[in-house]
């Protein structure tokens, strides 16, 4: 039953590479046609243009308007952008420095506590440690120089 899952959860994996080959020779002939349909479309389009000059001049005024309007409007857009992007320095300066220097000062609070402890408490354990040391491998070379002696 495992084998019969494991073979309905796993996709086939024998696509043979020739196929994504002709998938993009396909997508680049699509892709062809389609440039050589707009060029044919824009020599159309011009000769009907030079053939009817006042159709001509009616397109002309009416794509000035739909400019005009599409200037008007990013305008719009940029002077929202720019508000938006004052109103981000401003968060910058005035919400995000505070924490970082509340955060530095915290963190020169904590260099200074690490540095009281390893000088009140870790050396004096840590010399501490090292006379024990010192005075067990005494006591132990003596032993061993008592024994020898024997």
């Amino acid at each position: 039953m495992s084998e019969q899952t494991s073979e309905l959860i796993s996709p086939p994996t024998d696509t043979p590479p020739a196929v994504n080959g002709e998938r993009s020779q396909l997508w680049t002939v699509v892709a062809g046609l389609f440039i050589l349909l707009l060029i044919i479309g824009l020599v159309i389009a011009i000769i009907s243009m030079v053939n009817n000059p006042d159709k001509t001049e009616t397109i002309r005024d009416i794509v000035i308007i739909f400019m005009a309007v599409e200037s008007l409007l990013i305008g719009l857009v940029l002077i929202v952008l720019i508000t938006q992007l004052a109103r981000l320095t401003a968060m910058l300066q005035n919400e995000v420095k505070p924490i970082l220097d509340s955060t530095n000062e915290t963190i020169n609070t904590l260099r200074g506590t690490t540095t009281f402890l390893s000088d009140n408490l870790v050396d004096p354990v840590v010399k501490a440690n090292s006379f024990v040391a010192a005075f067990r491998r005494a006591i132990e070379l003596v032993r061993f120089s008592i024994a020898n002696r024997r």
